[in-house]
């Protein structure tokens, strides 16, 4: 017998080799032994059991999608119940593969005929034609529970009409619904003896070619295209061949589109884990999804079709839920930094841009490297920081002084700053000459940390978030909506590390906003802010800066009209979300505003009375 093992296995000879050879490989076989030598000689050389465990080994790491019969067709004859059934435990697998291995070399001819014909892979009449004789001696209504019920498929034809009840088929035809699920399970059993006979045996094969064509999982559409016969229309029952082909196709679920063998839910969790370590190259991942036995050609759909999947820029992306954990894949696919704009229209979806700003600059994975665009912290490089902060670093670098020049040089070079920008800081409060020309910090070896009279925990529209950042809250007024400057509490304007005197200044992505300390702390126009938010009169902005020297701003619409007091209070420290009870809304106001856990509700009283926050004090009566 000149049969190798790859000539009785349909998948042995679509699994890629990479996948085989590690499992089927033998110190008693020669290399790829399963497809260059005869069955035979190979359980002569290492035992049929030997032969049958590599199999086994195969089919769990492999092939656990298909059925048994599409593994090993012959089993179909040998054990046509289990044939039907995916596989099992591994020593129940194993054992079935010794029996038939068996049986096959039992009945290998003494004599072999040469020039002997080899029988047809296809009947000589058209397949359909051999499908209709099923059918042909059926009557008006067994044809019609078989067309209207059996065989009707909605999820491949969404839209048309739906599949009959057994109901509507009772009424139609003046019989019980009982009656027509005994007509249903006896055509059931009538298609199921006839597969089991001779006449089946080209279908059967087209079946089991046709499970190794489709792989694991496989669009939809792809059944009717796989043979041009598929589409051709049975006589007997007025329906595309393909109809009847898909319910023979056991063990495989029909989802969004796709035929996915075994469960979806399981394939997909499956697909997502080859991806948890990051994104990879396409090319990369197709291999990866290949192991799965899903075909390269549709490969690329069926990754985009995975839930909490990306194809970015040639990589799959791990696609998580939260706008950071976004940023940061779009940042790990580019390798490059990018604006805020630039993430934004990558991520493609419902995020504002001030939220994607806001969250660049607030979180410790990323990194500002220019004026306009972030990067991952991880990368490393030096933070931009604004001008001035980054001229100190510059005096700083050089040892407590540096020539103008010199930091202009540095900066430029490595930042989308000009040379005007840095010279005009240079220039300004902050900075002084030297005897010979340079300039370094003012009054740096005198200088103390401000003290304000009143700290932020007791300043006025100040609150602090979960993450322990301090924000004031503006009011929006008309003067604001024109453009003017406005005053910042100057318990506020010293958490941000300013004191009489300085300039702080404030980068957005629409320009920079200074704010300076001459009699009292004032920040510059928010106009643009405000106008990317298309704020109105009544509305609020929280606003903080971050440590690169960002803006940070939080919007929030005026309350509306009805809103229960308590709700309006916490409105007014940034909280818009339900609460169970006032008492529960206190406690949330007392944690913006800097009490400890566990103060009662005079405490909190008090303290807003202190700070003089009588807005929130008049919602709580």
């Amino acid at each position: 017998m000149n049969l190798s093992l790859s000539d009785i296995v349909p998948p042995l000879r679509w699994t890629a080799p990479s996948q085989v050879e590690p499992i089927a490989s033998d110190p008693g076989l020669p290399d790829a032994w399963w497809q260059a030598l005869p069955l035979g000689r190979a359980c002569a050389a290492v035992g049929t059991g030997q032969v049958a465990s590599r199999l086994a080994d195969l089919t769990t790491a492999c092939w656990a999608h298909l059925v048994l019969g599409d593994i090993l067709p012959l089993l179909r004859f040998t054990h046509p119940e289990e044939s039907l059934q995916t596989p099992g435990p591994r020593e129940s697998v194993r054992d079935l593969y010794v029996e038939v291995i068996d049986k096959l070399l039992a009945t290998e001819p003494v004599e072999e005929q040469a020039g002997a014909p080899v029988p047809p892979a296809l009947p000589d009449r058209p397949m359909p034609e051999v499908i209709d004789e099923i059918f042909a001696r059926l009557d008006d209504r067994q044809r019609a529970i078989a067309r209207d019920r059996l065989y009707f498929d909605t999820s491949l034809h969404p839209g048309q009409a739906q599949r009959a009840t057994l109901d509507e088929l009772a009424q139609r035809f003046s019989v019980t619904r009982e009656r027509i699920r005994q007509i249903e399970r006896d055509l059931r059993d009538h298609v199921a003896g006839w597969l089991n006979g001779p006449s089946a045996a080209p279908l059967n094969a087209h079946l089991s070619w046709l499970r190794t064509r489709l792989g694991s999982a496989v669009p939809a559409d792809d059944l009717a295209a796989a043979v041009p016969w598929h589409r051709t229309e049975l006589i007997t029952l007025a329906i595309p061949a393909w109809r009847f082909v898909r319910t023979l196709l056991t063990g495989y679920e029909q989802v969004d589109g796709w035929m996915i063998a075994g469960g979806a839910d399981e394939l997909r969790d499956k697909t997502r884990q080859l991806f948890a370590d990051g994104p990879r190259p396409l090319e990369e991942a197709v291999s990866l999804v290949a192991q799965l036995g899903i075909r390269e050609d549709v490969a690329d759909r069926w990754l985009a079709s995975v839930p909490h999947l990306r194809l970015m820029d040639g990589h799959v992306v791990p696609w998580p839920r939260s706008m950071g954990d976004k940023a940061e894949a779009v940042l790990t696919v580019a390798h490059a930094p990018l604006t805020p704009e630039d993430i934004q229209g990558r991520i493609g979806e419902d995020y504002s841009l001030v939220g994607i700003r806001n969250q660049l600059a607030a979180d410790e994975r990323f990194i500002r490297l220019d004026r306009s665009k972030y990067g991952l912290r991880s990368w490393g490089g030096d933070e931009y920081l604004g001008i001035r902060e980054m001229i100190i670093r510059e005096i700083e670098r050089a040892g407590g002084e540096a020539s103008v020049s010199t930091v202009v040089d540095n900066l430029t070079s490595h930042y989308d700053v000009s040379e005007s920008s840095i010279r005009a800081y240079a220039g300004g409060p902050g900075f002084e000459r030297t005897q010979r020309g340079y300039i370094r910090v003012a009054g740096q070896d005198q200088a103390e940390p401000y003290q304000p009279r009143r700290d932020v925990s007791m300043t006025r529209r100040c609150f602090r978030s979960r993450d322990g950042r301090w924000w004031h809250r503006v009011d929006v007024n008309a003067e604001h909506l024109r453009g003017s400057g406005s005053p910042l509490p100057t318990g506020f304007a010293a958490h941000l590390g300013m004191a009489p005197g300085g300039q702080l200044t404030a980068s957005t992505a629409s320009g920079e906003v200074v704010i300076s300390w001459h009699n009292q702390p004032t920040i510059g126009s928010i106009r643009h802010v405000l106008a990317e938010y298309n704020a109105s009169e009544g509305d609020h902005v929280f606003l903080t800066v971050s440590d690169g020297g960002e803006l940070l701003t939080r919007f929030l619409p005026a309350a509306g009209a009805g809103l229960p007091a308590i709700n309006h209070a916490l409105h007014l420290i940034g909280y818009t979300a339900p609460v169970a009870s006032e008492a529960e809304g206190l406690r949330l106001i007392g944690a913006r505003i800097g009490l400890p856990e566990g103060s009662v509700r005079e405490d909190v009283l008090d303290r807003l009375r202190e700070r003089g926050d009588r807005d929130i004090i008049r919602f709580l009566p």
